[in-house]
């Protein structure tokens, strides 16, 4: 017999248990925001927005802002270097649309028969190269870009045996299994820059460092993937192969994989990405690539090559962001 609509009663959406617990958890992050000073970056960003619209006459954000803007552009796009720097100059093989300038410089020097401050005249050659820099850039994003696939390449090769050995319905034994997915978390809770670190006073600096940094830690997010869409996938199909005695190999190439095979592509491509903007921040600890070249730039305070870098490194990152998203929705 149906009921009325009248005596339908729907339940509290919040009852006294959640607006407790909400409670806490604002009690809890008050606390907390006092020690990381969210009230400072709120009253700073307050003071910032009020200047940018005119009712405010400074702020401490919008003056450092406008810094950093004059700083770092317009962005250097050509390179300079004095030609008595340059080992084995050979002025009939020059660069690509360089050339070669005679700089005058004028400083006061000390006479040391008259005692006399007089001026100097310095005379200096100097290699030109007008895309210079903008070609350096480009060759350390080539490099940054190669760390990224290199890393990824080692990062699967590790997470396969990682991966069947986190299955439950797969690892050998509990043993092998306890093992498996302790290595794996211990491969995502060591962080890239921290790994990098370490690296860097194995290996040198370099690229190695950045590659091995980011495989280990990629390594340890794929086994795990890899290893909840293995023990999740559909049993019906693995029995059947059960049944015709096939192995546990048989049974993961043509029961397991083709089901979670656009997932594995999925997580791949984006570990990829994450690759691709990871291999520039342990670049800063001397692990290759762009950010070693951020790191030693802004050390030197050439700004304006630093807003090159920024610049290449978005316009990188936004490429391999329409690409991987294009891969993913094409084989994933």
């Amino acid at each position: 017999m149906s009921r009325p609509a009248s005596a339908w009663e729907l339940p509290r959406p919040f009852g006294a248990r959640t607006l407790a617990l909400l409670l806490l958890v604002v009690v809890v992050g008050c606390f907390a925001g006092q020690r990381v000073e969210m009230g400072r970056m709120l009253s700073l960003t307050g003071e910032g927005v009020l200047a940018a619209v005119g009712l405010r006459d400074q702020s401490q954000v919008l003056s450092g802002l406008g810094t950093i803007a004059r700083s770092l552009f317009p962005p250097q796009i050509s390179e300079r270097t004095e030609v008595a720097r340059i080992e084995g100059f050979d002025r009939d093989r020059l660069p690509w649309f360089s050339h070669v300038e005679t700089v005058e410089t004028r400083e006061p020097k000390l006479n040391p028969q008259t005692l006399a401050m007089e001026e100097v005249v310095d005379q200096r050659e100097v290699l030109v190269e007008p895309l210079g820099y903008l070609w350096h850039v480009a060759v350390k994003m080539l490099e940054t870009f190669e760390i990224a696939i290199w890393a990824t390449l080692l990062a699967i090769v590790l997470s396969a045996p990682l991966a069947w050995c986190s299955a439950k319905n797969y690892t050998p034994n509990r043993a092998v299994y306890t093992l498996a997915r302790t290595v794996v978390g211990m491969f995502r809770a060591l962080p890239e820059l921290v790994s990098a670190l370490f690296l860097v006073l194995a290996y040198g600096f370099g690229p190695i460092a950045g590659v091995l940094a980011l495989a280990l830690h990629s390594a340890g997010f794929l086994g795990k993937f890899y290893a909840e869409d293995i023990e999740t996938a559909d049993d019906k199909p693995q029995e059947a192969l059960r049944a015709i005695g096939a192995n546990k190999l048989k049974v993961m190439r043509f029961a397991v994989l083709p089901q979670v095979m656009p997932q594995f592509i999925a997580y791949t491509l984006y570990i990829l990405d994450r690759n691709v903007r990871m291999a520039t921040v342990v670049g800063l600890v001397g692990a290759g690539g762009i950010g070693q070249e951020l790191k030693g730039r802004y050390d030197m305070y050439n700004y304006a090559h630093v807003g090159t870098i920024l610049i290449a490194i978005l316009l990188t990152v936004l490429v391999l962001d329409r690409l991987a998203a294009h891969l993913r929705g094409r084989f994933a």
